[in-house]
């Protein structure tokens, strides 16, 4: 199967490391003209020297709807979007006698919020054009529960779950598709890692005992799936969750 996206726009969030990192280095050696986002701007550069000069770099909070706004027209003719963005910004599993306000707030702010507000500015574009992807990278936390025991990031992928659904079918008449990956855990960046180390080798055994294949993936796993999604192989693929875990 021959992917490419020559001509193509996509706009890319969370694009700093990681999945998002994965994912604009696919666009990129694909031909695509790549707009990476994400707040924080030093692994945004570190991206770019990844992908090349068909990327450029944009920090921006997708939780703030004024700067979303402002920002996304500037891209043009958007094509596809990947929303990506997302974590769990610094939080640990708690009791939820001691979840304040902010904690809870902040993680759908990112989550949930960024995705409405990114698929909100582009959808005029594609609307016009009566074309468009947008994949939404979700969890498995938004399917079942979260590792990391944090209950808003669980409550956020899943709303991400139904969003995606209901967009699809909203844009649906504008040829405009909407899809969502669901990665299980993966090894992607510094949450991940310290969430790997704190499950001790027992914890990381047993982790590995629930997949089928026995092993973790890889970002690029995830970015190939984005990759099918945003592809003309899937024109007639909408609403969809796709699980990216290796077998559960």
């Amino acid at each position: 199967m021959n992917i490419s996206f020559d001509g193509k726009t996509v706009v890319v969030t969370g694009a700093a490391h990681g999945f998002g990192r994965s994912i604009a280095q696919g666009f990129a050696s694909r031909g695509a003209r790549v707009h990476v986002c994400d707040v924080n701007g030093a692994g945004l550069a570190e991206t770019m020297k990844l992908c090349g000069d068909r990327t450029t770099a944009h920090v921006l909070d997708v939780g703030n709807r004024t700067d979303v706004q402002a920002l996304v027209p500037k891209f043009g003719d958007v094509d596809i979007l990947v929303n990506n963005a997302g974590g769990v910004r610094g939080q640990v599993g708690r009791p939820i006698e001691e979840i304040s306000e902010s904690d809870w707030q902040t993680i759908f702010d990112v989550n949930l919020s960024g995705a409405f507000f990114m698929s909100q500015a582009v959808a005029p574009v594609m609307k016009k054009r009566k074309s468009g992807r947008i994949i939404n990278i979700s969890s498995g936390a938004g399917l079942g529960i979260s590792l990391t025991g944090i209950q808003a990031y669980a409550s956020a992928k899943a709303g991400q779950i139904g969003l995606t659904r209901q967009l699809a079918h909203e844009l649906g008449p504008w040829g405009i598709t909407v899809n969502n990956v669901a990665p299980g855990f993966v090894r992607s960046n510094p949450t991940t890692e310290r969430q790997w180390d704190a499950m001790g080798e027992e914890g990381q055994a047993r982790l590995l005992q629930n997949i089928a294949l026995k092993r973790l993936g890889v970002p690029e796993d995830i970015a190939a799936m984005v990759m099918f999604f945003a592809s003309d192989y899937a024109g007639w693929v909408s609403g969809q969750v796709i699980s990216v875990d290796g077998g559960k």
